[in-house]
């Protein structure tokens, strides 16, 4: 059995994002396990500080670099989210792997025995494989928003609105089926031996989530007054 360990929508880059007070505890997590599964918006190129995408580019590739260098052991799997799904980080990322043994990165989903792990924007609505990769091209030339629009998500943030509009738009049940959907369609849901599926994007925390005979589990998002952790399992 080998340890593995999952998180998602760390949005790094994203002012908003408050990833840094868990570094310490995304190091010990990574220590403890053979894989982990960067599951999806990682980095945040919409919502980027920096001031242009070559440069949140290079940031992000620093930082992935950094976190593969300290844990030689372990194999790093990257599942591309909506938010760090822009071509040049695409480009980027696709050459870093094919140079690094111990970093692979995945457009849709991946499968470690009866677990499968994908980001979850196939939730926005019950999609097939064309329907999800034409929504993904959408974001591919997704370019950073300005100071005004900033603010204005600012303002929402402080009104609360990232905790209640994701509860009502992505109730439990209703993401589970359209991820089921999304799942059955391409092979990898009921009947082919996944007992458990592990996504993000929604930025609501779930874990042990039983519906259709499946698992369904989400670390949350690392945002002020929202639910986060690191998910752990074996396989």
């Amino acid at each position: 059995m080998t340890n593995v360990c999952a998180v998602s929508d760390l949005h790094l880059f994203c002012k908003r994002s408050q990833a840094h007070l868990h570094s310490e505890a995304l190091d010990q997590a990574i220590s403890e396990a053979g894989i982990c599964v960067l599951n999806g918006d990682i980095f945040d190129f919409r919502w980027s500080i920096f001031n242009s995408v070559e440069r949140t580019v290079c940031e992000a590739m620093g930082w992935l670099d950094g976190l593969v260098g300290r844990h030689p052991h372990c194999r790093f799997h990257f599942v591309f989210g909506n938010h760090d799904s822009v071509r040049p980080f695409i480009d980027a990322l696709e050459d870093y792997a094919a140079d690094s043994p111990r970093l692979s990165c995945h457009h849709d989903l991946l499968r470690l025995n009866t677990a499968v792990f994908l980001h979850g924007d196939v939730a926005d609505r019950k999609m097939t494989q064309a329907e999800f990769e034409a929504a993904r091209r959408l974001w591919h030339y997704d370019r950073r928003r300005g100071r005004l629009v900033n603010r204005a998500y600012d303002l929402a943030f402080w009104l609360g609105a990232h905790r209640t509009i994701p509860r009502i738009v992505f109730p439990r049940e209703v993401v589970a089926g359209r991820l089921m959907h999304y799942l059955d369609a391409v092979g990898h849901g009921r009947g082919s031996g996944v007992t458990d599926v592990y996504y993000g994007h929604t930025h609501v925390a779930v874990q042990g989530f039983r519906y259709g005979g499946l698992s369904f589990h989400n670390s949350g998002a690392p945002m002020p007054r929202l639910g986060f952790s690191i998910l752990r399992t074996t396989v």
